[in-house]
């Protein structure tokens, strides 16, 4: 018998999960980590055993995109096996689309075998083309080792779009350069805005924060952009530059809000279900995973969880301040 559809208050099916792995990460990204993190001790992350029947859980109510983050996702121990397991799901129909987000640093170790599992795209952070500017965004990456992990993955055939985080007074000068870049590459690319996330070690969020209404005013001052219509149930809205037939994606969760068509939940390496990016309301799913070999006792705590999903989040940066900052960091809930 199949199980009754996930939906939400407002009449929002859930279709797509994004699960993080793990809350490490080989590099230290301005916007994402501090530079001195402390992470999760390993005995809390759930068992890849236990983040197999979670997903599966979710499958079986339902969701139709699965999306593995992290932190950095591949520098989990033995990943692939969980991979492995999901590819299942692809084999039966009953799961449309295994995807990966990456910062690209081990793809050119296992892009051939996340093929083989039945991924076929990949997103990839990458804030710009210059090596040293890299190595300060990053902190502790390389771009040139970030590079080989692209250039392999469309060796094995993986699509791969390109993800930008629009960071003020660092990637502004290179705009131009890393649309030409994935329009020669054949990559799709996302712009993002900076989210305000976890304490940064005194960053300010104000003087990272690039609007992309500016920035597409920068690219309409040189290309032709047209609106395109689709949607894929997720918050990037789509242009194709004419002069080139590339689409980019904007991604405003600070200028233009975009939850009205939300089909989505986060899960955390810990068993953490955020029913929103941009609140603190979430569901504890280790509890019930562990307390029962039935799933019974896990699919009513989804459910539930579900129920509560708000209609957005509160992410605001007007008035020159920050607003509805959360306190945990990206890398603990998933890219």
């Amino acid at each position: 018998m199949t199980a009754t559809p996930l939906t939400d208050p407002f009449d929002r099916a859930i279709r797509y999960l994004r699960v993080s792995v793990t809350d490490r990460c080989d590099f230290r990204c301005i916007y994402c980590m501090s530079e001195s993190m402390t992470f999760l001790p390993k005995a809390e992350l759930l068992t890849l055993e236990e983040l197999d029947r979670l997903c599966s859980a979710f499958v079986r109510l339902g969701v139709r995109k699965l999306r593995v983050t992290g932190g950095e996702p591949l520098v989990r121990k033995g990943i692939l096996t969980f991979f492995r397991a999901m590819a299942r799901h692809l084999e039966s129909g009953a799961l449309e689309e295994l995807t990966l987000t990456t910062n690209g640093s081990q793809l050119a170790r296992h892009a051939g075998e996340l093929a083989a599992c039945g991924v076929r795209r990949v997103n990839v952070s990458l804030d710009t083309l210059d090596p040293a500017r890299f190595q300060k965004i990053t902190r502790w990456g390389r771009l040139g080792q970030v590079l080989e992990g692209i250039a392999a993955a469309r060796a094995a055939g993986l699509r791969v779009k390109i993800n930008t985080v629009a960071l003020k007074g660092e990637n502004e000068g290179e705009l131009f350069d890393i649309v030409e870049w994935c329009a020669a590459e054949g990559h799709d690319l996302t712009f993002i805005e900076v989210m305000p996330m976890g304490d940064m070690g005194g960053t300010d969020r104000l003087d990272q924060f690039w609007s992309l209404s500016d920035l597409r005013r920068r690219l309409e001052a040189r290309w032709r952009l047209t609106d395109l219509p689709e949607r894929t149930g997720g918050p990037a809205r789509y242009v194709r530059i004419e002069e080139t037939g590339q689409k980019i994606g904007f991604i405003t969760p600070l200028s233009h809000n975009f939850c009205e068509s939300c089909n989505r939940v986060r899960l955390t390496c810990t068993g953490e279900l955020y029913m929103c990016l941009g609140q603190e309301d979430m569901a504890d799913l280790r509890a019930p995973l562990r307390a029962s070999p039935d799933d019974a006792a896990l699919d009513a705590a989804i459910r539930a969880a579900i129920a509560r999903k708000p209609k957005g989040h509160d992410f605001d940066y007007s008035r020159r301040r920050v607003q509805g900052q959360v306190s945990r960091h990206m890398s603990h809930t998933g890219g």
